[in-house]
């Protein structure tokens, strides 16, 4: 080294010793600075130097240092503190003695390198590094509701991730059903960015890409934020989202509601199925029997043939054509029997069946249906069954066999499916009536209904005796219900009423005697002869009014009290008499004991 060189080298080694004696902070080699953990909003607590140091720090500069620009924030002389006019003004504290400050409301800002400089009893620096967090809220995912098509060249973008207001800036990581998803060229890209805002946090947003799959058209995809906070490292997930996956269909298919056997009445649909979405454009032919050519049905908006009700002439070969409107390709599915189960009307014969008392009657049920049949014959009137099978045989007839019967035709392998047919036996006979006399206690003046009823084939007609409003009423084809409405005048009552029943074979009557009864009480002004209670039939007057009702009390009380005068009269006889046991041996014993 030349005399020159020498003496540069002494000169830049001066020039150090003097800074360093000048004091002048940040220049001198430091070790690495402490490092000060807080949580956005909290407050950093700053030593001025480790806690096993022996400086003493009630004289000491407290510095900010941003990009390597140190600038005095805060004063410390003999153990009191003053803040310099600043960012941190408002903000520091002493605490500890002097050997702490404390800085409040911390902000992302905050994040820097503070120096502290003591002076006395020699000058010594210690930095500390002051490190920001803030947990980001939770993750906003949103799915791209239009959807990707797997025909797709490039990857389609899938959902967008939003993690807002972290610090620092968190970390995203993307999943498809639970596995983490990496950059994979021409298959998989994440494309992210951020955004400061102006309180100094970040806003992430991420995009994904992916070329996606008919198999991803149930995946779940969903975003996680991964973070730190003074407490450890942290993560956020998003929910999950499926997006919509677009693909050709493959194969399509029908569908029948509801399943298992049909039967005529039922609602009937048949659809059109597809594994392509969206579904291709769909249409439902049906084989005509005739051609042996499938003819188009009307569908409805859906697609959807809708069979109400379902007949035998729907049952046949149906097929389902798809259209895909975006290749034009045309799909077929296999071809499908539709079967509606049916029973056809049924037919008894004789149609309108009419014999004489003691004869027999046979009567025959049929029917057609594509299932086995099974038949039964029904009472109308009281539901018994009379006989199984088609046939049903009536001997030795009486009046009382007339009336309805049912044949009923079912299937047994399809429930609910079968059909009746109802007819009427007539038994030729002269008018048969329900009551051959009644007696009616009624009050006169009142009004009431008097009822007739008749049965015999052919169907009897009815007359009255006596004027009044008379309705008829069918009870069956045999059998006739005549209601007649009268007002009780003293002729009525002493003549009464007369019911004439007549056909082509005879006549016969109903008589009704009506006897007046003062004593008894009705409970409404009519009466009308149920044509069920024949045997039981009564009138209904008006009530008796209430002075009424206090005479009849009076009356049976006077009645009371005289029979009671009269029995204690005959009573008192006897005993004086002496035809009374129980008083004579009573009258003996008072007399022996008074002789003692």
């Amino acid at each position: 080294m030349g005399r020159s060189g020498f003496i540069c080298a002494f000169l830049i080694a001066a020039c150090c010793c003097c800074r360093r004696a000048a004091g002048v902070p940040g220049e001198a080699e430091q070790p690495d600075p402490e490092l000060v953990e807080v949580e956005v909003g909290g407050t950093a607590l700053l030593k001025c130097g480790p806690s096993h140091s022996p400086g003493n720090f009630s004289h000491a500069d407290w510095f900010s240092v941003h990009k390597e620009k140190p600038t005095l924030i805060f004063l410390v002389r003999q153990g009191q503190g003053q803040s310099e006019p600043g960012e941190y003004q408002n903000r520091l504290s002493l605490q500890d003695q002097g050997t702490t400050l404390a800085l409040a409301r911390i902000t992302p800002h905050d994040e820097r390198i503070f120096l502290c400089q003591g002076k006395r009893p020699r000058s010594q620096e210690h930095r500390i590094q002051l490190r920001v967090y803030k947990a980001p809220e939770e993750p906003l995912i949103q799915v791209n509701a239009l959807g990707i098509s797997v025909n797709s060249e490039e990857p389609g973008e899938v959902a967008t991730c939003v993690g807002r207001n972290g610090y620092p800036l968190p970390q995203v990581t993307w999943y498809k059903n639970s596995q983490s998803l990496k950059e994979e060229k021409n298959r998989v890209h994440i494309q992210s960015s951020q955004i400061v805002e102006s309180s100094g946090l970040y806003t992430l947003r991420s995009v994904l890409k992916a070329q996606l799959t008919k198999e991803d058209k149930d995946a779940q995809f969903y975003c996680e934020l991964s973070y730190r906070l003074p407490s450890g490292n942290h993560m956020k997930e998003s929910r999950e989202v499926t997006v919509p996956v677009f693909y050709p269909a493959e194969r399509v298919w029908l569908e029948v509601e509801p399943e298992g056997m049909l039967k005529e009445g039922d609602r009937v649909e048949i659809r059109c199925l597809a594994d392509g979405n969206p579904p291709p454009h769909f249409s439902i032919g049906k084989q005509n029997l005739s051609t042996r050519e499938m003819e188009e049905e009307r569908t409805d908006d859906n697609g959807v043939l809708v069979l109400e009700p379902a007949r035998k002439e729907h049952s046949g070969l149906y097929e389902c054509q798809g259209l895909d409107l975006e290749s034009t390709a045309s799909l077929l599915s296999d071809q499908q029997e539709l079967v509606v189960n049916y029973v056809s009307e049924v037919r008894v014969s004789p149609a309108a069946p009419e014999s004489q008392e003691g004869s027999s009657l046979t009567l025959t049920c049929e029917a057609e249906s594509n299932q086995d049949l099974e038949f039964q014959w029904l009472r109308e009137k009281t539901g018994k069954v009379l006989a199984k099978g088609p046939v049903l045989q009536l001997r030795n007839l009486k009046r009382e066999a007339g009336g309805g019967y049912r044949c009923v035709a079912s299937v047994p392998s399809v429930p609910g499916l079968n059909r009746t047919q109802l007819v009427n036996v007539a038994i030729f006979g002269s008018p048969w009536m329900a009551l051959r006399e009644r007696k009616m206690w009624v009050k006169e003046n009142s009004v009431l209904n008097l009822s007739c009823e008749a049965s015999g084939h052919p169907r009897p007609s009815i007359v009255w005796s006596v004027d009044g409003t008379a309705s008829e009423q069918d009870q069956d084809p045999q059998s006739v219900l005549s209601v007649l409405n009268v007002l009780v005048t003293p002729e009525l009552l002493e003549t009464g009423a007369e019911c004439v029943a007549s056909n082509s074979l005879g006549r016969n009557t109903t008589v009704i005697i009506l006897e007046l009864d003062s004593n008894r009480t009705t409970s409404l002004s009519t009466s009308t002869v149920s044509p069920y209670a024949r045997a039981n039939s009564t009138s209904t007057e008006k009530k008796l009014t209430e002075p009424e009702s206090k005479g009849v009390v009076i009356v049976a009380v006077t009645v009371c009290v005289l029979v009671l005068a009269v029995l204690g009269a005959v009573l008192y006889f006897f005993y004086k008499k002496g035809k009374l046991p129980c008083g004579r041996s009573g009258k003996q014993e008072m007399e022996r004991n008074t002789s003692i």
